[in-house]
């Protein structure tokens, strides 16, 4: 009843006048509040047209309709604590050399939010961060420190759904559930009280999948675990099977991630649907959580003076290109959802303009009235979301026509980087002749089906010259190559002789100990190789 009733104030708003109407926008004397809500592994693809009619997502729509919706959002890098560092640094990842789950930011950084506290602002934070170093399992950095190790081993549970008993359960993620409802409790009992504005984060886990038992140490996370109340939300027939390439076609990069997240034995159209269905009921949960804290931004007369901004981490590829999970540079992957209203925001605007997760920090300080630091990665938002904002054309130099993603993680054998102009997206690896680069016409080829590097060498060329300008890419490869071997290095030795034990016990496990001493093996290999190490 709950949700039903916050669906009928949400569409009855929508034709309320937009926040702002008829009133002062930036230029008033008092600052807006800002909250800025992000979930984990959101398509951005689902909150525009053709993917928002496969799911119900009544507060994504809402904020659509009541301010500006980023068409061409992504992550800087696709994996969880990486991207969130670019975006509470606003500097891309090879700066803050937040190279996987387990390097992030020092716990000490200077966040957007730690600047609008010193000019006033009252500040709150609930829920998942996950932007600092040291964070997640001994499996997980292991598998990212040894992935230049030549051995193929699984480091996944293969993707699979769970419905629950309970058909008519609403509150699935209870964690995030409590999170927002420690949000509201916030927003109530103190930020309604507050003279001066406020800033509050939300950090959600949905649409993650779910940990899957029988992965391993420390889990994997491959269960998308729903109830049938959140299925209903999902249209069926609207569900696309996604096009596959043979495995021998696969790029070599794409067939490594594919085999260690488990997906390259058969399934059935059924199995890919269902997968499908589950993950966009979780993403259906995730809308209603945002939903809340619109309806009590609205309950208690803060939403017209209230910057409202929903993103997310990564996406999620959900079977797109035989994979599960993000660590991709496909769309589904990077692809993030980035909406803005509030006052002085353009209502149903659609901007198509490149943007990345680093132009979060920018836009809160610009939203804040605070001058913005010279060094930062990103651009503020506000000039392609202003109520002012005539057309693209005008504000073509207020952000640059280009977005650059990189990642160094695990489930990926190479470090990889993304430069996505117009409609290209080029994807270089380790040191750019190593690997085969691809390239992708996102205007003809939405899908990411055909790499159309070979058709076009002047494209390449000319695309890898511009990557090269913002990023020296093979040094940074070399230089995550050798942060790799001294960070298992450094654990091996701190392991001592337990060492073969506690590895043969990782997520890897069921490939590892079918022949323990070939996969050592090739550990001493990759070793003894290239050991101009710094001293350990």
């Amino acid at each position: 009843m709950l949700l039903l009733w916050v669906s009928v104030v949400a569409a009855s708003a929508l034709g309320a006048p937009a926040p702002g109407a008829g009133e002062q926008g930036r230029g008033a004397a008092k600052a807006p509040n800002v909250v800025l809500v992000v979930s984990d592994s959101f398509d951005g693809r689902l909150t525009f047209h053709p993917g928002s009619q496969v799911v119900k997502l009544p507060f994504i729509n809402f904020m659509k309709a009541r301010g500006t919706s980023f068409l061409n959002a992504y992550t800087n890098s696709p994996i969880c604590c990486p991207s969130r560092a670019a975006m509470w640094s606003g500097l891309f990842t090879h700066l803050t050399e937040s190279w996987n789950n387990f390097k992030g930011l020092d716990p000490n950084y200077t966040t957007w939010m730690d600047v609008m506290e010193r000019h006033g602002y009252r500040t709150q934070k609930f829920g998942k961060l996950d932007y600092t170093s040291g964070h997640h399992s001994i499996s997980n950095r292991v598998e990212a420190w040894t992935r230049d190790v030549a051995f193929l081993l699984r480091q996944e549970g293969r993707p699979m759904v769970n419905l629950i008993s309970n058909s008519t359960k609403v509150r699935v993620m209870e964690k995030d559930w409590e999170n927002t409802d420690k949000a509201i409790n916030w927003l109530r009992k103190e930020a309604i009280n507050y003279t001066e504005p406020f800033v509050l984060y939300l950090g959600l886990n949905l649409p993650h999948p779910y940990p899957s038992p029988s992965s391993g140490e420390n889990f994997g996370a491959s269960t998308f675990h729903t109830s049938l109340y959140w299925l209903e939300k999902v249209s069926h027939d609207d569900i696309k099977i996604p096009k596959w390439s043979p495995l021998s076609e696969m790029h070599p990069v794409d067939y490594y991630s594919s085999y260690t997240k488990n997906c390259t034995g058969k399934f059935t159209e059924k199995e890919i649907k269902n997968i499908r269905a589950f993950y966009y009921a979780m993403c259906a949960e995730t809308d209603a959580m945002l939903g809340e804290i619109i309806l009590a931004l609205h309950q208690l007369g803060l939403l017209q003076k209230t910057i409202v901004i929903y993103s997310s981490d990564h996406g999620e590829l959900a079977m797109e290109h035989r994979q599960f999970y993000k660590m991709s540079m496909y769309e589904a992957s990077v692809h993030v959802p980035l909406l803005m209203m509030g006052p002085g925001i353009k209502a149903n605007l659609r901007v198509s303009n490149v943007v990345s997760l680093v132009d979060i920090y920018p836009t809160m300080l610009d939203i804040a009235g605070i001058p913005l630091p010279q060094n930062l990665s990103g651009y503020s938002l506000l000039p392609l979301s202003s109520e002012t904002f005539k057309n693209e054309h005008e504000v073509k130099n207020l952000h640059p026509p280009w977005i650059l993603s990189e990642f160094h993680g695990c489930n990926v054998n190479a470090s990889t980087y993304m430069l996505r102009t117009n409609h290209w997206k080029y994807i270089a690896y380790s040191d750019g002749t190593s690997v085969l680069p691809q390239l992708f016409d996102l205007s003809s080829d939405p899908d990411e089906l055909t790499n159309v590097a070979v058709k076009f060498p002047e494209i390449i060329y000319s695309l890898d010259q511009k990557l090269r300008s913002i990023i020296n890419y093979p040094k940074v490869s070399a230089s995550v190559h050798q942060y790799n071997k001294e960070q298992f290095i450094k654990w091996k030795q701190s392991i001592g002789q337990n060492y073969s034990n506690v590895i043969a016990n990782l997520r890897w496990h069921q490939d590892w100990q079918k022949e323990p001493r070939k996969h050592e093996s090739a550990i001493d290999q990759w070793l003894k190789t290239d050991m101009n190490l710094r001293a350990v």
